[in-house]
């Protein structure tokens, strides 16, 4: 029997918990990275709706199994639905919808990032009213690179961090350890992954969802943060000089130039991975994160679900595609972009993509707090 019920925890994508008064979400794929498949997505939803409304919840924990975190949207399933008009609608707008409720959400929640956390995963982080870190976890948004663009609600996210880092981020997919995300915001404590556990189960004891309860005692465990002298995060004045150029064109050229000056010999990979990604994807990707420093949280998140849904549509160029085949099908990391070069990516194509999309089909965010959990794709 006890068998029996090991096998069912190993194949539920999610593994919901309850112990006294804290529900935990366990990501259940480790053998893929913990990637976000439309069951995960889903069962998260569920979960968290059900906790949200729930008197005797008052903690919410989340954490990955394995050594990731989340790796991000479960790109096989993209490319498997490529031939297939709108194939994976539904699993984009009820991510994007999550994001939105994660953001809002009325519990305190706490996430344990003791991994990979890229991408959409990382939407499981940022957001949480804390989000604990750890010396092996590693931080990116490298969707530009293969064609698509920074979703999840971080054209919201990056486009609120400090000078034009988030135009960093985005563009180059440059990842940052735990302490980096600290200092920038990104994640509230550094917690060594030798004490993860004895916190966890202190979480688990509380008898409070209260957010200075649940702060003193991630305190208890949390660690100072001293940047690494060689940090990205010490290099922002060059980032904010490149990074605020009017185009990707012009990022890169001041990019290239800060980069054959004496000391800044770490500009050299960068641009090296720059000039690798889709043209097309870094110029939708840079467009979303500038617009997104005057929109609303909602508005980001609507304006991304248009996005995806174009590019998934292959409305401009099918260079999502090509990038998934490259990295993760046939991983050949020679991925041939169509257009090929910044210069042939014309700005009315790429206008096309933030267009509004036809009839109904568009995200909805609840406006009101009656109609909180209102919206669902099936309605």
């Amino acid at each position: 029997m006890a068998k029996e019920g090991r096998n069912i925890i190993d194949e539920q994508v999610v593994v919901g918990e309850e112990k006294g008064f804290v529900r935990l979400a366990t990501l259940n794929r480790p053998r893929q990275l913990n990637v976000i498949s439309s069951e995960v997505v889903l069962k998260l939803a569920e979960y968290l709706e059900t906790w949200e409304k729930d008197d005797k919840t008052k903690l919410i924990l989340i954490k990955g199994a394995g050594r990731a975190f989340s790796a991000g949207g479960d790109l096989k399933m993209f490319y498997d639905g490529r031939e297939s008009k709108d194939s994976c609608l539904e699993v984009v707008y009820r991510m994007y919808w999550l994001c939105y409720h994660i953001h809002t959400y009325k519990k305190t929640q706490v996430s344990f990032v003791n991994g990979i956390s890229m991408g959409g995963g990382a939407s499981l982080m940022v957001p949480m009213k804390f989000s604990v870190v750890t010396e092996k976890t590693v931080f990116a948004t490298p969707e530009a690179s293969i064609g698509f663009h920074t979703d999840c609600g971080f054209s919201y996210i990056h486009s609120r961090l400090p000078g034009h880092l988030g135009e960093f981020l985005a563009l180059t997919g440059a990842r940052l350890n735990g302490k980096e995300l600290v200092a920038i915001g990104m994640a509230t404590h550094f917690v060594p992954s030798a004490k993860l556990a004895d916190l966890e189960e202190r979480l688990v004891g509380l008898d409070s969802g209260e957010m200075d309860v649940v702060r003193s005692t991630v305190e208890e465990f949390s660690e100072k943060v001293d940047l690494d002298k060689d940090s990205i995060l010490n290099k922002q004045t060059i980032i904010d000089e490149c990074f605020s150029k009017e185009s990707v064109k012009h990022i890169i050229q001041a990019f290239e130039a800060e980069g054959s000056k004496e000391g800044n010999e770490w500009i050299t990979p960068v641009i090296k991975g720059l000039k690798r990604s889709s043209p097309t994807g870094l110029k939708i990707t840079l467009r979303s994160i500038r617009e997104g420093r005057k929109q609303t949280l909602s508005d980001c998140l609507k304006k991304e679900f248009r996005i995806t849904v174009n590019i998934l549509r292959s409305t401009i160029s099918p260079d999502v595609y090509e990038g998934i085949r490259a990295l993760t099908i046939e991983k050949d990391n020679s991925p041939k972009w169509s257009p090929a070069t910044l210069d042939e990516v014309a700005e009315e194509k790429i206008n096309l993509v933030f267009e509004p999309l036809e009839g109904d089909l568009e995200l909805h965010i609840p406006e009101t707090e009656e109609n909180r959990w209102g919206g669902k794709y099936e309605t």
